[in-house]
């Protein structure tokens, strides 16, 4: 069945900040999951308004059957709600083992992370041996992990956590490790072996099918990679990095990478890794407006069970201010999107583990509705973003990404709500409650602050 198209958020948001251009050379290459550097290319220009008048059925509350349930052939539904974890990259990249693993594994326990429903910890690229065992399969460095990769899935598990790992479905991985093209069942049978609970599969090296294009090829992989794993009779959640390899192919190639990739999986890379430890402040602070920017405009291709995910939390990156990474917990939470810490866990301070652990975003996030909130105001250097949540209630983000305090504000029509003569606003941040007669405004935001309201009709 055909979707909407869905355009990206409009050239206004696109210049949220101007440092989010100057640094998308840098952020075009951090890591696996990134798409080939590429000149960076702004959204289209319609405001988000004007979009969602003429196009109600981009809504998929509102249209359900824009939004078919997973049919028999599709991937199975492990991810009811947003997967929420940890992954060694953007903090560690290829300085990885299992000291690394299990120290951040432990962390989550005993910050109390885990018990809030940061539970996979996935080991990224550069776990592997750069050649594959006499019979074909995949060995761990045994020097970065002596007691294997079953060892690693063993602790997770008596943790209470879930066990993830990483492959690419072509010749190599983005590290230059083993690919599974030519190994795809046998990969699968091995991880399963390993009880491994989460798959991220990357697509930095896959050669491309003669008479076939990029698109095709990549469906092909994936979708032997996705009946592999199904053929395990082992329930594993699967990640699919293939949408991120087409950011810059065109509207119409994206949204159809992004649709198969619902059916291939249960979450899906769109688009540039989000930035690394080793960068700087700046670096990282762009990589979240400019991921926020492409993810928000993705809302319509989103359906409950099957996420978008514009990559991990950099809550705890030395560097960035509370209120950034405030800024991309609550965007993140409001988009429903995936939260996947990647930072030193073991490090972690007290401020970043109260972002981290906010029970009341976390369940924005988690919210079993599962639909994406939408952009409901935009305009040069601020976003508002309303999501319906399952009792009936709306989470409105207003999001500032600017160098200076302001005001914002929207409408109770605009953001979903029903017409009431007042509404209560809970800050999901502090927990305090304060009342509306009409519009939702939020005074004096700081500089890339972001205010996360629950709202209800009283």
């Amino acid at each position: 069945m055909s979707h909407p198209s869905v355009p990206r958020i409009g050239r206004t948001f696109a210049g949220l900040t101007a440092v989010a251009a100057c640094s998308a050379a840098l952020l075009a290459a951090t890591g696996p999951a990134s798409a080939a550097p590429e000149p960076a290319r702004a959204p289209g220009a319609k405001h988000a308004d004007l979009y969602r008048k003429a196009h109600p059925q981009a809504h998929p509350q509102a249209h359900p059957k824009a939004y078919p349930q997973a049919h028999p052939q599709a991937y199975p539904n492990l991810a009811p709600t947003p997967p929420m974890g940890w992954n060694n990259w953007s903090f560690y990249m290829c300085d990885v083992n299992e000291k690394v693993v299990l120290d951040n594994a432990r962390a989550l326990v005993s910050t109390g992370l885990a018990d809030k429903g940061y539970d996979t910890v996935t080991v990224d690229d550069c776990w592997m041996a750069k050649e594959r065992g006499p019979d074909g399969e995949l060995v761990a460095d045994p020097a970065k992990f002596p007691h294997g990769m079953a060892y690693i899935g063993r602790q997770l598990h008596r943790m209470g956590l879930q066990f993830g790992i990483y492959e690419d479905v072509g010749t190599l991985t983005c590290g230059k490790y083993p690919g599974s093209l030519g190994h795809f069942q046998q990969d699968a049978d091995q991880f399963a072996r390993w009880k491994v609970d989460y798959l991220k599969a990357d697509g930095c090296n896959v050669p491309l099918a003669p008479g076939r294009t990029k698109e095709e090829t990549y469906h092909d992989l994936y979708q032997q990679q996705s009946r592999a794993l199904a053929a395990t009779g082992r329930d594993i959640t699967f990640s699919v990095s293939a949408p991120a390899y087409f950011q810059y192919s065109g509207d119409r190639v994206w949204h159809k990478v992004i649709r198969w990739s619902g059916e291939l999986g249960n979450l899906w890379r769109g688009g540039r890794d989000i930035a690394l430890e080793k960068q700087s402040r700046a670096t990282k602070w762009s990589s979240i407006v400019y991921n926020f920017g492409y993810n928000a405009g993705l809302a319509g291709l989103q359906r409950p069970g099957r996420w978008n995910d514009p990559d991990f939390l950099l809550a705890g990156d030395s560097g960035l201010t509370r209120d950034e990474i405030q800024s991309q917990m609550s965007l993140w939470a409001v988009m429903a999107a995936p939260l996947i810490s990647s930072t030193d866990l073991s490090g972690l301070s007290p401020a970043a583990r109260k972002v981290l652990g906010n029970k009341r975003v976390i369940a924005v996030d988690q919210d079993p509705l599962g639909v994406q909130g939408e952009v409901v105001r935009q305009g040069e250097g601020f976003a508002v973003l309303s999501k319906p949540l399952a009792n009936g209630d709306r989470a409105v983000a207003l999001f500032n990404s600017g160098d200076a305090p302001r005001t914002l504000s929207t409408s109770a029509e605009a953001a979903g709500l029903p017409d009431a003569g007042r509404y209560w606003m809970r800050d999901l941040v502090t927990g305090r409650t304060r009342h509306s007669e009409g519009d939702i405004v939020a005074k004096d935001v700081p500089p890339h602050a972001t205010l996360l309201y629950r709202v209800g009709a009283d």
